[in-house]
């Protein structure tokens, strides 16, 4: 039996069920004011239509999170949702409007929303227990009618109209990839600072930046690119340079364009599908709950989508 033959792919009160077992995993309470007690169905009011004893107000379960006055049916939600962790390189807004068949502005938006569910609330640092990070950039973008112009480096930018990213990768875990203005010592350096343990082992390749930033954070080992080094034993650049082939090849093949405004909610996409990816135990199905247990807490408005 096919994954999206479930019912609540189809059944909008088979999606309110589903989305209550995965958001009020220990029974329904009031996003009003937190409230557990009292909470009843509200007779002959719409399926999911509950009431708070304490505070009078009445909710849903969608109050509070990125499907919150959503007029999209819930079981579409879930179509999105499993489509969107699911592929690997990421589905276009384009596809989910022909798929869904909403409209593209529509389409373009539950992505949206849906990337802010992939983005985690919280994330401890990487290496702890002497573990071993990778760290990279990459850019993303360019002139197509000047292309090899956009590949020369533009005043630390990686060249004309190009992105930077910069990511890192624990070897056997999680990656945490931003969009940074410039590749500098001083923006890479506060990345380290945040993002790594400092009981880490970091690995990066020979670029000058790595190795000015201050002591404590410089890598423990470089891999020579420009001289056609790219393992010597342990120190490689490998698994992060394989995070950013699955990137751009989502970008370039799937999406095609990324604009600087949004680029961060697309990284965040391609991290959550890394973090929560196979070979770590979490399948297509375990994939698509834990992006949905991601909406809480995280409204969008259109209207407000350029402040994004």
């Amino acid at each position: 039996m096919s994954i999206l033959s479930a019912s609540h792919f189809h059944n909008e009160a088979a999606a309110i069920a589903r989305l209550e077992a995965i958001v009020w995993t220990q029974g329904p309470f009031c996003p009003r004011c937190g409230g557990f007690d009292r909470i009843t169905q509200v007779k002959g009011g719409r399926p999911g239509l509950r009431r708070c004893g304490p505070c009078k107000r009445e909710f849903t379960v969608t109050v509070g999170t990125v499907f919150e006055r959503s007029h999209v049916p819930l079981n579409k939600w879930f179509q999105a949702a499993h489509l969107m962790a699911s592929s690997k390189k990421g589905i276009s807004a384009h596809q989910l409007h022909r798929t869904l068949k909403v409209t593209y502005k529509t389409a373009w938006f539950m992505e949206h929303r849906l990337r802010e569910a992939m983005r985690p609330l919280v994330t401890p640092p990487l290496g702890r227990d002497g573990g071993t990070v990778e760290m990279d950039d990459a850019y993303i973008g360019g002139l197509e009618k000047n292309k090899h112009a956009s590949k020369r480096r533009h005043k630390g930018r990686g060249g004309v109209g190009k992105e930077p990213i910069v990511a890192l990768v624990e070897r056997g875990g999680a990656v945490r990839s931003h969009h940074v203005a410039t590749v500098t010592a001083k923006n890479v350096g506060k990345l380290l600072q945040e993002q790594l343990h400092r009981d880490a082992i970091l690995y990066t390749d020979d670029l000058k930046v790595y190795r000015t930033v201050m002591p404590r954070l410089r890598p423990h080992g470089t891999v020579n690119h420009s001289a056609g080094e790219y393992v010597r034993g342990d120190v490689h650049t490998n698994t992060v340079e394989g995070y950013f082939s699955i990137f751009k090849r989502g970008i370039n093949g799937v999406y095609h364009h990324v604009s600087e405004q949004h680029l961060k909610r697309y990284l965040a996409e391609f991290d959550f599908r890394y973090n929560e990816r196979a070979v770590l135990g979490v399948e297509d199905e375990a994939r698509a709950e834990k992006l949905i247990g991601g909406i809480v807490g995280k409204r969008l408005m259109y209207r407000d989508s350029s402040a994004w």
